[in-house]
């Protein structure tokens, strides 16, 4: 069945590629986006992001913070996929009230409006965060599933950056399911947990259908490398191509679970259309876990790069140490399995990388702002 869908930042990374799967698969699509130039540059509307759908569906430059924005954005759709977030960790623990603003204010303001006024809405997909958990799920000998605390500061500064928990020994990491713990660890992971307990609570007592994805570490050809906290793969890559030395922090053991954009938009599409969706949370990752200092040397090889890599120590305030997802429930309800491997994806993402080239970014800045604010050690 067509559907008439609003993608809220869908000239962003993950945004721009789901509306051109969702026109190919034949819904009509609108798009409300801020173009940010921490994500589109200098000249937004001459991004490959926004580029890539110029043309192709309805764009609304405006800001969801907006309810006129909002409002003229939902007109006539029967369906919201809610992806415009602020989504930097390290930023959020500073720039507070702006993510507070952004993240929960918007997504208050979009179901105001479906509470309050008219409207043709039946679903809403929100984009959540694997942030929400905080530190992953872990397998005590003792005590069997635990989910421990944020590591305290003074073991991190002694160079002890395992986690812990009270009565244990050893901890085990596992993949994280949905019904774990939610206790983040950072700004950005409060707002995403709010922003999806919002969606699922509100939603229902609307009449309108709900659904979260609790998105991984996404990556893939045309994510931003200008923007200092879109993640390590675009960081390290942009630090590679342009032949400065990388700096690796904590012990470069910590790991991510990184997912391929396209399953991300495969994934985002079945919470869409699919029947069996409705009501529930889904992880979406590769259901693998991958240390930094594997990406690190993964890059420079794809990349033909010569970077230094430095392993320092260094740790930044509201970091976790490992979180990887459990997918039998997208598995088994939304029929979601992921495609593409990460040494795939690499592969993928680095020939992108090596056509589009070094990119001005001011990640040092955001590097010092950090250190300025005590939030990097």
């Amino acid at each position: 069945m067509s559907r008439k869908v609003l993608i809220t930042g869908g000239a962003g990374f993950i945004g721009s590629r789901l509306a051109l799967r969702l026109l190919a698969d034949g819904h009509d699509v609108v798009v409300l986006d801020n173009l940010s130039p921490q994500i589109h540059g200098a000249n937004p509307e001459e991004s490959p992001l926004y580029r890539s759908i110029e043309g192709k569906v309805k764009i609304l430059k405006g800001d969801v913070c907006s309810r006129d924005a909002l409002r003229e954005a939902l007109a006539g759709r029967d369906s919201v996929v809610h992806l415009a977030a602020e989504t930097g960790t390290g930023q959020s623990m500073y720039q507070i009230e702006h993510y507070v603003n952004v993240n929960i204010g918007a997504t208050g303001i979009l179901l105001d409006i479906l509470a309050n006024e008219k409207h043709e809405v039946k679903r809403v997909v929100i984009a959540s965060s694997r942030s929400v958990y905080g530190e992953g799920k872990y397998i005590s000998k003792e005590l069997g599933a635990v989910y421990p605390e944020h590591r305290s500061v003074e073991d991190m500064k002694a160079g002890d950056f395992e986690v812990k928990y009270p009565g244990s020994s050893a901890l085990q990491i596992a993949a994280t399911d949905e019904d774990s713990k939610l206790h983040p660890s950072s700004v950005y992971g409060i707002t995403k947990q709010v922003q999806e307990q919002l969606i699922m609570t509100a939603c229902p007592s609307l009449g309108v259908e709900a659904v979260a994805l609790r998105y991984q570490n996404v990556y893939g050809p045309g994510q931003s490398l200008s923007n200092p906290y879109t993640g390590i793969l675009s960081i390290f890559s942009n630090l590679i191509m342009s032949g400065k030395p990388i700096n690796i922090f904590e012990d470069g053991t910590e790991s991510r679970d990184f997912v391929y954009i396209d399953d991300i938009v495969a994934a985002t599409t079945l919470a869409l259309t699919s029947d069996s969706a409705v009501g529930h949370v889904f992880n979406v990752g590769s259901g693998v876990p991958t240390d930094v200092l594997t990406v690190a040397n993964l890059l420079n090889e794809k990349l033909g790069g010569s970077s230094p890599i430095s392993i320092s120590g260094n740790f930044r305030l509201g970091d976790i140490r490992h979180n990887y997802a459990d997918l039998s429930r997208a598995e088994s309800l939304l029929g979601f399995t992921p495609k593409v491997t990460f040494q795939e994806g690499i592969e993928q993402f680095c020939a992108w990388v090596r056509g589009v080239g070094p990119t001005k970014s001011d990640y040092e800045g955001s590097i010092d702002e950090m250190r300025a604010k005590g939030l990097l050690k």
